[in-house]
């Protein structure tokens, strides 16, 4: 089984870069191990250095979404299967999450979607082209709540940043968290942005394609509000 290790690079100026991580494994069931042989090959990408053509991963040039965080991927799955127009990369570095989804995407043969199991910042500098994505899906990412925390938290101003120039014009950014004040501070780091704009100025309704998922209904039996955020790429 591959793990894909990242070591700690500098810049020139001699700050810190990409931090080191190491993908370790889980203890998986025979399914998922199965998985991972069978359909990695078809349905999955390794992380490489290397700028990528997504469209010819796929059987249709259709608009590309890539999701970030599918945990175990069932709003993903159910996305991909209604969304057959779209074709989707999902981006997770779980292997319980990622080997489950797989194991469904090669069983149902989806050949909309296909995963990759990294970290984000790295396959999004490295791997996807500039003005590229039609959309980004990011469904309850960590919160990191202590105060001392949240410099870890994903949707910051460097990653926001990424996530447009990656954009289309009139692609969107799709977040969702059951953290308020997390959901407040992504409103207000997108709207930092010049390329951005929230056609909602603050929160949107939710959408009617996006399913419910265990981990949201948790959230709501602890009485957490569900807050949507939905951004977009402008033109100039």
């Amino acid at each position: 089984m591959e793990i894909q290790k990242r070591v700690d690079k500098k810049e020139s100026d001699g700050k810190r870069g990409i931090k080191s991580f190491v993908l370790r494994t889980n203890a998986l069931s025979l399914y998922q191990k199965e998985a991972l042989e069978l359909y990695s090959e078809t349905y999955a990408l390794a992380y490489k250095e290397e700028v990528i053509e997504t469209q010819k991963l796929f059987k249709k040039n259709q608009p590309l979404i890539i999701e970030i965080g599918f945990g175990m991927g069932d709003a993903t799955k159910r996305i991909a299967l209604e969304q057959h127009d779209k074709n989707f990369l999902g981006i997770e570095v779980f292997l319980n999450g990622y080997s489950k989804l797989l194991s469904f995407i090669g069983e149902n043969k989806i050949d909309n979607l296909k995963v990759i199991r990294f970290d984000a910042v790295s396959v999004l500098s490295d791997m996807i082209l500039d003005e590229s994505v039609s959309g980004f899906h990011i469904f309850f990412p960590d919160p990191w709540p202590k105060k001392r925390q949240q410099k870890r938290r994903l949707i910051q101003p460097e990653f926001a940043s990424l996530l447009a120039r990656k954009l289309k014009v009139g692609g969107y950014i799709y977040c969702v968290t059951d953290w308020v004040e997390y959901a407040h501070q992504m409103v207000d780091v997108f709207a930092t942005i010049p390329t951005l704009t929230n056609p909602f100025k603050g929160f949107c309704e939710p959408r009617s394609w996006r399913p419910t998922t265990s981990f949201e209904k948790k959230g709501i039996e602890k009485e957490h509000q569900i807050k949507e955020i939905w951004v977009e790429k402008r033109s100039g």
